[in-house]
């Protein structure tokens, strides 16, 4: 099923207030931030570093980005998502420059523009999931990095990450994910390569609701990360 792309910011956009409650519905985002900003880190050493979150929320990922260093643009297409990420991090103290603008229009202005682009849990609540990979690889400059986290489309993920987190467990509002726009690695690690990209690591990540931790594993049943590089000299 493809969803209205409209109604999909609609629906996060209502979330907006909420954003940075522990507690609340955004729970296992900060849950996994720590991890997902370490997978970064690790790969590719953050401070002073110019990045691009794209699809940021309010902003989440964003100030963890900020704080290892980074000079850091956060881009979503929610007024109220940038409306809320701009006052936090004012409230905060991080100096982080968040646009409500399309990748593709970024694109346009800035290509090239980044040392690393990241793009976590965003894919698999667009229509044309492939136009925004496509979108990073022209942002990220020659050389750079590219960091990519989504949800596999498997049976085991409708289990766990939409009949479990959503209809059992309430971590994640109902209606959150559609399994049919899940995305399989061999689908994402095509589309990076048709955009010039070269993927470097796929890697699983498994998230116990009940003692709140994440950490990395070597299948990517469920949740994943992908880490590519753009080349430093394209092939011709």
């Amino acid at each position: 099923m493809t969803s209205d792309q409209n109604a999909e910011l609609a629906k996060f956009g209502r979330l907006a207030e909420r954003w940075w409650d522990t507690s609340g519905e955004m729970r296992p985002l900060h849950d996994i931030n720590p991890l997902r900003t370490d997978f970064i880190d690790r790969r590719a050493p953050l401070a002073g570093k110019r990045v691009l979150d794209v699809g940021c929320g309010a902003g989440i990922l964003s100030e963890a980005l900020a704080q290892r260093g980074a000079q850091v643009t956060g881009l979503d297409l929610s007024p109220e998502l940038i409306e809320a990420a701009s006052a936090h991090a004012a409230d905060s103290d991080l100096a982080i420059d968040y646009r409500c603008v399309a990748s593709r229009d970024l694109a346009r202005e800035m290509a090239g523009a980044f040392d690393i682009v990241v793009c976590y849990e965003m894919l698999e609540h667009v229509d044309t999931p492939a136009y925004v990979v496509d979108d990073c690889a022209m942002l990220v400059a020659p050389g750079g990095d590219l960091f990519f986290s989504t949800i596999n489309r498997s049976p085991k993920s409708w289990l766990l990450a939409i009949g479990g987190a959503e209809y059992v467990l309430g971590l994640l509002p109902r209606g959150t994910h559609e399994y049919a726009k899940l995305i399989r690695p061999s689908e994402l690690g095509t589309w990076c390569r048709h955009a010039g990209l070269e993927v470097d690591e796929i890697a699983g990540m498994r998230y116990n609701p009940l003692t709140r931790r994440a950490a990395l594993e070597k299948r990517p049943d469920v949740n994943y990360f992908l880490h590519a590089k753009r080349p430093a000299r394209q092939r011709t």
